[in-house]
């Protein structure tokens, strides 16, 4: 049993489609779980839709729809044939029900109303790549993620229920996979990335980027040989390549290693994905579907190469809080305990914190509903100074790193400096 997952940008396009059936393939008398994301840069334009939903903006919501409807109907029409004409009728079928969403006024539940919405681009693209393999003779089923992997009530970040979700691929991705073997030799079962379902049926999402996740929950339950995600990338790199021109690839790290990079914010992995591997000890690999025949990036137990590149890691967007006790107290266990409960309550991850006898100053990622709740509550007892648009440096093994460049230009708000990492808060001067 191997885990495949396809990110968005391979399977942007029709011949990216045909590109991921030709690696399928390749891969015969093997049992394949394939994780699929949305299409290009579907979950964006969703996560606009769902903009123009709430704001009311009706113009700018139907013009968007189309341009969605259009993109996924046109690749459909060039991956199939006449004779698959019926797939087209399905798929504008489902993109009626889809619109009928935006004749209702939006709930007060943004984060429900968002998973409704942002959701379907993982389903468009599972119909897709699923009638298209069965159209050059990859017999394989789509699953309903919702269906399988089960969730609670968090939405926009649901917490997988692993007891459930162990139950439902027992109940009905294990059978498929003893009797397609037996048949033909290979099952292959196609579900969508980053979605998830409460158990009343309610659709969830599992934080963005999430797909990574889905594949390594699935691998998990499957018991899977290994996990592969593929990327248009030649693995995992030290530094992301639209920031910087010069990187290298990382062979193997290990799986501790590979959590530290995504914890901090690596883009190739999701932080939650390696848990549950390490948990049962299975591979992930990281390989481009341009050069599939290439080795890529090995995750394990092997730790020999982990300090021997240094990584870089950058957030934008970020907010910096400094939090003060009003009746100009010491900040103390008590206050803690109120502002971590404060940033759980609105589901905001610290980046990076900081605390003095008379303030406390956390970094996180800037979210246009969150955030504003979040400051409200912490109104309530703290003064606030509040500054945004600041971007955050990650630097793993940063003895072995040039830091020069990266401050350069920049003036240093907040640092902090482990034997391993360094961050740096900044701002351009």
């Amino acid at each position: 049993m191997y885990v495949f997952k396809f990110g968005g940008a391979s399977v942007k396009s029709a011949n990216e489609v045909r590109n991921v059936a030709k690696i399928i393939k390749k891969h015969k008398d093997t049992n394949l779980m394939i994780v699929v994301s949305a299409m290009g840069k579907t979950t964006n334009a969703l996560e606009q839709l769902t903009e123009y939903y709430y704001k009311g903006e009706q113009e700018a919501l139907s013009s968007l729809f189309g341009e969605i409807k259009q993109y996924h109907t046109e690749i459909a029409k060039e991956l199939f044939d006449n004779s698959n004409s019926s797939f087209l009728n399905t798929l504008n079928d489902r993109f009626k029900s889809f619109e009928s969403i935006f004749d209702e006024l939006p709930g007060k539940n943004y984060n429900f109303e968002y998973d409704r919405i942002v959701s379907i681009g993982e389903e468009l693209s599972a119909m897709i790549i699923s009638h298209f393999l069965n159209q050059v003779n990859v017999c394989n089923k789509w699953f309903n993620a919702k269906d399988i992997i089960i969730t609670d009530a968090r939405y926009r970040d649901a917490h997988v229920n692993w007891d459930k979700t162990s139950e439902a691929v027992n109940e009905k991705l294990l059978p498929f996979f003893d009797q397609a073997k037996q048949r033909c030799g290979q099952g292959i079962a196609v579900t969508q990335g980053f979605i998830g379902g409460t158990s009343a049926g309610y659709i969830t999402t599992l934080g963005r980027e999430g797909s990574d996740y889905t594949a390594a929950i699935l691998a998990y339950t499957l018991n899977a040989t290994e996990v592969c995600i593929w990327k248009d990338v030649p693995g995992l790199l030290n530094a992301d390549p639209k920031l910087f021109k010069q990187n290298l690839l990382l062979p193997n790290i290990s799986y501790q290693e590979a959590i530290e990079l995504a914890y901090y914010g690596a883009k190739v992995i999701h932080p939650k994905t390696l848990k549950p591997l390490l948990g049962k000890n299975i591979p992930l690999r990281v390989k481009s579907f341009y050069e599939p025949d290439k080795d890529g990036t090995l995750i394990n137990q092997n730790n020999t190469n982990d300090d021997q590149t240094p990584s870089y890691i950058f957030k934008f967007n970020q907010v910096m809080l400094s939090i003060y006790p009003k009746d100009f107290s010491f900040i103390a266990e008590h206050n803690m305990s109120y502002i971590f409960t404060e940033f759980a309550k609105h589901n905001i991850r610290i980046n990076m914190m900081q605390n003095s006898a008379i303030s406390f100053s956390v970094c996180f990622d800037f979210d246009r509903t969150k955030t504003p709740d979040l400051i409200n509550g912490l109104k309530k007892l703290f003064n606030i100074d509040c500054i945004y648009d600041k971007e955050l440096i990650t630097i793993r093994h940063y003895r072995k790193a040039n830091i020069e460049p990266f401050i350069q230009n920049r003036e240093v708000i907040l640092e902090q400096k482990t034997c391993d990492t360094l961050q740096l808060l900044v701002r351009k001067r």
